[in-house]
């Protein structure tokens, strides 16, 4: 059941802290790469140790949306905190790879931690009509992070005279210091019931214990599961592999630190304005363009382009970025079943991971194959899918629209009995009306 409390203070404070977290990541991200590169990794090894990130996750991921869809969500987040700050403090003093993607797997699975409790605090203490708004606000707070992040780990990073693994551990070390300081945003951040309501719910949670393939058949679960997998690895094999493309063409860590927080800048100015554009096109288109534009430019950062041009490249990139994943967690928050929300939001992380997983795994064999140009037209096509998918509501709203259809001039005929009539909508036994409404679009 959804709550809400008055104010946003709670609000306030998880953007806060999740702006820590995220900008904590954020910089040990790049600085992994950079530290993987001077030990010696090659472009399929870096895109190994991405994917390591997400492998604890992917297992994590559903057994946590089940504790918190029955329990408090705020114990997860400094839980999350922990395991950042000890996943970037100790890749820092890791000298061989293996160790590296070990504790680079603890990061991950304290970000995602984390960002379970966060999430499902956002859609438990949101009214109905303010969670677009309110997840919107809250993915603002990463972007913050993805802002700062890349430019700070670009500062600290230096790969003159043989410095880049002492450099690179040095940021991994301030990262970890970052991480630490989230925590001191997490104070009354959840609005608790009273001890009598958690009692009642916890009694009556094994009753309303809803099938992870139930959530998933749910219409728009998926869909919004895979525009979010989709998003999210375009995001993450940026951040992994622009160093490398860097190193390839020359371009210094500082400047790709700033490439990658343009990026996130514009996807902070796209996520401010999303409530106004959502008004102007609606969910679903905002959501199918964002994906169509994002998957063009995304396949353009394979051009050979001086740094200037790839600025412009990767701000456009970062607007368009920025309407999926707040849009994702409305769409499959709304979806899914009031007792299996948090649940169904572990399962979209689920497949987030999932793509951290497969994604840089398969950039990097197709680095190896066909050079770093490849990965980036691989996520072209991806997100190219997404926009197919993410049409598709409007394509079943017009299906259901021709049928409907009746001159004005003249009354339509009475529908014999047990057959459905197009004009009031109505249904046999046994038959299931198509003029629902998606939950994919909203009433207006």
């Amino acid at each position: 059941m959804t709550t809400s409390e008055p104010g946003r203070g709670w609000l306030l404070r998880l953007v806060i802290a999740f702006s820590f977290a995220q900008g904590a990541v954020s910089m040990a991200r790049p600085a992994v790469s950079y530290r993987a590169l001077a030990l010696g990794a090659d472009a399929r090894a870096v895109g190994v140790i991405a994917g390591i990130y997400a492998l604890l996750p992917l297992f994590a991921a559903v057994p946590l949306g089940r504790r918190t869809d029955h329990g408090r969500c705020a114990p997860l987040l400094p839980v999350g905190v922990v395991l950042i700050a000890a996943g970037c403090g100790l890749s820092g003093t890791a000298d061989s790879l293996p160790e590296m993607a070990a504790w680079s797997g603890v990061m991950g699975l304290g970000h995602l931690s984390f960002v379970i409790g966060a999430q499902s605090l956002v859609a438990r203490q949101s009214a109905p009509a303010d969670q677009d708004r309110n997840f919107g606000h809250f993915t603002v707070g990463a972007s913050l992070g993805q802002l700062i992040g890349p430019i700070a780990a670009g500062q600290l990073v230096s790969g003159h005279d043989g410095a880049l693994a002492r450099t690179s551990a040095a940021a991994l070390f301030v990262a970890a210091a970052v991480a630490a300081c989230s925590v001191t945003s997490l104070w009354r951040i959840e609005h608790r019931p009273a001890e009598g309501v958690l009692k009642k719910t916890a009694d009556a949670s094994p009753a309303r214990r809803v099938p992870v393939f139930g959530i998933l058949r749910t219409r728009g679960v998926a869909s919004g599961i895979f525009i979010s997998l989709a998003v999210l690895s375009a995001t993450d094999i940026l951040t992994a592999y622009l160093p490398v493309v860097g190193e390839q063409r020359a371009i210094s860590p500082a400047v790709v630190g700033l490439l990658l927080s343009l990026r996130a800048a514009a996807t902070v100015a796209c996520r401010l304005v999303m409530t106004p554009m959502i008004r102007l096109m609606g969910r679903t288109v905002l959501m199918a363009v964002s994906c169509l534009g994002a998957g063009l430019l995304c396949a353009a950062v394979a051009l050979p382009l001086p740094a200037w041009a790839l600025g412009v490249l990767l701000a456009a990139l970062g607007f368009c970025l920025g309407v999926g994943q707040p849009l994702s967690m409305s769409t499959v928050v709304q979806a899914a079943p009031d007792e299996a929300r948090s649940t169904a939001l572990a399962l979209r992380l689920t497949g987030n991971r999932l793509g951290q997983v497969a994604a840089p795994a398969s950039a990097g064999l197709l680095a190896g194959l066909a050079g770093t140009a490849a990965p980036f037209v691989m996520l072209g096509v991806l997100l190219l899918g997404s926009a197919a998918i993410a049409v598709r509501p409007l394509r079943r709203a017009a299906d259901t629209a021709v049928p409907a259809a009746v001159p004005d001039a003249r009354k339509p005929p009475p529908a014999p009995e047990g057959e459905r009539s197009a004009v009031s909508g109505r249904c046999g036994p046994g038959e299931e009306t198509s003029a629902r409404t998606d939950p994919d679009e909203p009433t207006p």
